[in-house]
């Protein structure tokens, strides 16, 4: 029904910055959720930050306030995680996620996944 693609991780220095890409194909609902999420190895995958399709508001995880940028283009259905000043920790996984429901999105159970882009910070 949806499916999601991420690029645009990679290697980086400490204090560096990244900008990763989720691609959504299928059909999308103007009430959909699209999430960020991270997951470093021997670690439970955390929420990093959602937007809403329709209207555009954002929700941000403690880590990410003040560093990282949640976005959407409407016209290439794209969503976008800008990260600026990316330290060591936060080397891990990113996937992106939707959901209709932002509940779900928080309780880290969206109903549809991408396959994850590696992200690695050095120090």
């Amino acid at each position: 029904q949806v499916q999601l693609v991420e690029s645009g991780g990679g290697l980086v220095q400490a204090g560096g910055s990244l900008r990763l890409s989720c691609a959504v194909s299928g059909r999308t609902f103007s009430n959909y959720v699209m999430g960020w999420f991270r997951q470093a190895p021997g670690k439970e995958r955390e929420f990093v930050a959602f937007i809403w399709w329709s209207g555009g508001g954002t929700n941000y995880a403690d880590s990410a306030k003040g560093r990282f940028t949640i976005s959407r283009d409407n016209a290439r259905n794209t969503v976008y995680l800008e990260m600026n000043t990316l330290a060591p920790e936060d080397t891990a996984v990113y996937y992106c996620a939707a959901d209709s429901s932002p509940w779900d999105i928080l309780r880290v159970k969206p109903d549809y996944w991408g396959q994850g882009t590696q992200v690695t910070v050095s120090s």
